[in-house]
């Protein structure tokens, strides 16, 4: 989960340049109450002052930002300075997929000799990474809440570590089918609720087919309840299945509905909320876009965002970051003023101070880089057609 309080500001000449770009219907009301200045903000990687291939994980505080760069795990500071996370030993590769308002991210760096995957904790300003379950390959972490507790798999079974220590094993709801197994771990909270996404599939005799579904998860905070198995709209083919991405503090679940065969691809947002009695809701597509992929949450302003698509001939043809404010029409996020109608962007994390990141990418150019959206309620619009 995002846990940024802090707002950066940038020259008002700045803010004109972008906001020039903007030419369709103004977006919502500001969803925080404090001045911010409307920005699209390219971070630098971490080989080049322009590029580096950065896509942004995550909001720390104090200016902090996480993710990768040249696929290389690294942090921003809020200079705009791109830092390298240092690689363990028989690594190369790697990224931060998230941070805590105390400056402890996690993130997953891979060997390049058998494509071998471990996760590790950082504290900003270390020397060292610490890898979990002692640099066993296969494991993964996904996030980290403000208490220290990382979420991951490790060796495929989904695990919760406090201080480098397993503290939980995450068990299979009771009422799914015995084939079940948890395929993604995907979030905590402030509170410590984790959700995830399961997947079973078994053979049924009596109507001769097989069966698969996959749908979200929610283990409650401590382990003191059983986890949820979420209400999904379809399932019983490998065509289909629901996927949670992000939890936020009041435990509202989001993500999406998958379909893919052959050309025919699918992406419906789909979100979920306490108490998980009931099937998820839709908040509709971006105009002009035919498919809509939540990915993130913001912890407490009701705020989602993720991709808005076009699939044309099975491949995602139009991309652009997109922005729901939990109410009304889900919105676009603008690309920087002169960017080709073409380039494509993708928004992965939002704060609960108004700042989305993600990744641009300019089509003219080629360059891509790790961005943020400042004052993102102000900037969201809806495409004209």
């Amino acid at each position: 989960m995002n846990t940024s309080r802090t707002r950066r500001t940038t020259s008002a000449a700045a803010a004109a340049i972008v906001l020039a770009g903007i030419v369709t219907a103004a977006g919502p009301a500001a969803a925080a109450t404090a001045p911010c200045t409307p920005d699209i903000v390219k971070l630098p990687g971490i080989n080049s002052d322009s590029s580096g291939g950065g896509r942004l994980k995550d909001f720390g505080a104090g200016g902090l930002a996480v993710g990768s760069s040249a696929n290389l795990p690294v942090y921003w500071t809020s200079d705009r300075t791109a830092h390298a996370v240092p690689l363990p030993e028989g690594f190369q590769s790697g990224e931060v997929r998230a941070v805590n308002s105390k400056g402890l991210m996690v993130g997953t760096v891979e060997r390049s000799s058998d494509r071998a995957v471990a996760a590790f904790t950082y504290q900003q300003g270390a020397g060292a990474v610490q890898l979990l379950n002692e640099g066993a390959t296969g494991t993964v972490a996904s996030d980290v809440n403000d208490a220290g507790h990382v979420v991951g798999r490790d060796a495929g079974g989904p695990k919760e570590w406090l201080n480098g220590k397993v503290v939980r094993e995450l068990p299979v709801p009771a009422d799914a089918h015995p084939s079940t197994e948890i395929i993604s771990v995907a979030g905590i909270n402030k509170r410590g609720d984790i959700t995830g996404t399961a997947h079973s599939e078994y053979y049924d005799a009596d109507n001769d087919q097989t069966i698969t579904k996959t749908f979200p998860v929610v283990w409650p905070a401590g382990g003191g309840y059983p986890p949820y198995s979420l209400q999904v709209w379809n399932e019983g083919h490998w065509s289909v299945g629901s996927h949670a991405r992000d939890i936020d503090d009041r435990g509202r679940v989001v993500g999406v509905e998958h379909f893919s065969y052959r050309d025919d691809q699918r992406r419906t947002a789909a979100v979920w909320k306490k108490p998980y009695d009931a099937l998820p809701t839709d908040p509709g597509k971006v105009s002009g876009y035919a498919h809509l992929e939540l990915d993130a949450a913001s912890p407490t302003t009701n705020v989602t965002v993720g991709t808005a698509v076009t699939f044309v001939e099975g491949y995602p043809n139009h991309i652009q970051a997109a922005y729901w404010p939990g109410r009304g029409p889900a919105l676009a996020l603008p690309h920087p003023a002169g960017a080709s109608k073409d380039s494509r962007s993708e928004a992965s994390t939002a704060s609960d101070d108004d700042r989305v990141g993600g990744h641009f990418l300019d089509w003219n150019t080629g360059v891509s880089n790790a961005v943020i959206w400042t004052c993102a309620s102000r900037q969201a619009y809806v495409p004209q057609a």
